[in-house]
């Protein structure tokens, strides 16, 4: 009985604090009570009102009226902290296992002023001090699986000025966000093995710069040596642009999520060497490409697959 009551009221909740894009905090978003200091102050507020009608002491009713005249502003400039507030949640287009993946929260104001808040979510907590009429916080998490990850409750809350009063709020975030692969370290895996034979038959093109991921095979020592930086021999098959075709059904691996992450780990080559790749999947395909722009809707690709 307990157990379906408790979910009715987290649905109800959920519904009541669901946020889209964006949100404008007003009095029915905004939840306000005694805060845990706040109960010893009531404490002391019946103690004083006890002990000026028992010994008829004008002196201690009126400091009682005065500390709960105090505590009545209090749950007003609390409440105010949150009230008036808008947010604006932005969600990044994809994610990737074991990447962080970046939940940003975009507090806005019509007129700059004061606000002392606290923000929690999983097991994070942190303050955030608004004084303009923007500010944004980042909450960060690191997903450990492919396909939509749906993003916790946040709460925020205020306890300014005295810390008698709480006044908070939730966002519930409607969207949820895909979340690409982990991909397969194909560096990794051939990083002992000698490079082919093949580039010393192919014709010298050129010296660039050392970057990510080259072969330490390939630097030419003695431009080293001769203070001249860390150089790289390009041979002429190696400075060819190449073009890939990264075919699911040929993909030397058993299991689904296997070839989904051997996918990405040629994704992450091509755009890492600045190769055109197209994509494959058995219901689904991606045109040939490169760029930011092709490694979000290859990676929603094999999210979704």
């Amino acid at each position: 009985m307990q157990t379906g009551l408790k979910q009715q009221v987290n649905q109800w909740i959920a519904k009541r604090f669901q946020v889209d894009r964006s949100k404008t905090l007003r009095q029915k978003d905004v939840l306000v009570f005694i805060y845990k200091q706040g109960f010893l102050y009531l404490v002391l507020i019946l103690i004083t009102f006890i002990a000026g009608i028992n010994y008829a002491n004008n002196l201690i009713l009126g400091f009682c009226f005065l500390i709960s005249a105090i505590l009545c502003i209090s749950f007003y400039l609390t409440f105010k902290q949150l009230h008036d507030l808008q947010i604006d949640v932005v969600m990044p287009e994809v994610g990737q296992v074991d990447q962080v993946l970046s939940l940003k929260l975009l507090f806005k104001q019509s007129v700059a002023s004061a606000r002392y808040l606290r923000i929690e979510w999983q097991t994070q907590e942190q303050s955030v001090y608004i004084d303009q009429t923007q500010h944004s916080v980042e909450l960060a998490v690191m997903p450990d699986k492919r396909g939509l990850y749906a993003f916790e409750t946040i709460k925020i809350y205020s306890t300014y000025p005295l810390g008698l009063v709480r006044a908070w709020t939730y966002l519930y975030p409607k969207h949820k966000v895909w979340v690409a692969p982990k991909g397969y370290d194909w560096q990794k895996e051939h990083k002992n093995k000698p490079t082919s034979a093949q580039d010393s038959l192919d014709e010298f093109k050129e010296l660039r710069g050392f970057q990510h991921g080259d072969s330490y095979q390939n630097v030419a020592w003695k431009q080293v040596a001769r203070g001249q930086g860390f150089l790289i021999k390009m041979f002429e098959a190696q400075a060819n642009h190449q073009h890939l075709e990264i075919d699911y059904q040929q993909i030397p691996a058993q299991s689904h999520e296997d070839k989904l992450s051997f996918m990405m780990g040629l994704i992450e080559q091509c755009e890492q060497l600045g190769d055109d790749y197209a994509l494959i999947l058995p219901h689904a395909r991606l045109e040939s490409g490169q760029g930011q722009s092709q490694l979000i809707q290859a990676k929603l690709l094999l999210a979704q697959a």
